[in-house]
């Protein structure tokens, strides 16, 4: 597995050390086995973990604005934890309505010696910050416009949302609603992944 993301890493340019490495390795293995328990993902082989979990959340990582993130919906911590890893200058709260999921990622947080991220659970739209955000991201939401309507609330007025999305549908991207407007479209290249994956970064207007 260290061969695996050392080979990753060096494909996608990004810079992670050692003890960085040793973390999400060591996370992969931790959701792996409460997985079996738990059934926190989908995703049962570590290996494909490595890319569709851990690589497919890192390669967001150079496109980040700001310290304060919150990733809404993120289940057992996708994409947050990795990049909390990887971004210790950076805050990362992961929302999630599920108490299972909570559970791991402060289990994950505690073994893992990871002090940037908070969990919370709460559905998003009943859930009020008291300091807004720099950015907004999901891998959750079915579409863009679940995502904008849903989390309008939570970033700061110079905020930007980032929407990690496979496909891209023009159906979808013209039905962006008023008030919001897509300023980048992101095409992410992951190693040994032959599928489409973008990361869409709107704002409010």
């Amino acid at each position: 597995m260290q061969t695996l993301l050392t080979s990753y890493l060096a494909q996608t340019g990004l810079s992670v050390t050692p003890k960085q490495q040793e973390q999400l390795l060591n996370f992969v293995a931790m959701l792996d086995k409460w997985n079996k328990a738990y059934n926190l993902t989908s995703v049962r082989d570590p290996k494909q973990m490595l890319i569709r979990h851990i690589m497919d959340s890192l390669v967001v990582s150079p496109y980040l604005q700001g310290q304060r993130f919150i990733d809404v919906g993120t289940g057992p911590g996708l994409p947050g934890i990795p990049l909390a890893i990887i971004n210790p200058d950076k805050e990362f709260y992961l929302l999630d309505s599920l108490g299972k999921r909570i559970r791991f990622q402060r289990q994950v947080a505690f073994e893992l010696g990871i002090d940037n991220i908070t969990s919370i659970e709460s559905r998003v739209e009943a859930f009020e910050p008291e300091q807004k955000f720099d950015g907004v991201l999901s891998r959750a939401f079915a579409s863009v416009t679940d995502m904008l309507t849903w989390c309008h609330h939570l970033p700061k007025d110079d905020g930007c949302f980032y929407a990690l999305k496979g496909q891209l549908s023009d159906e979808e991207m013209a039905s962006i609603p008023d008030g919001f407007k897509l300023i980048e479209t992101i095409e992410l290249v992951l190693p040994d992944l032959h599928e489409q994956r973008h990361l869409l970064k709107l704002i409010k207007q």
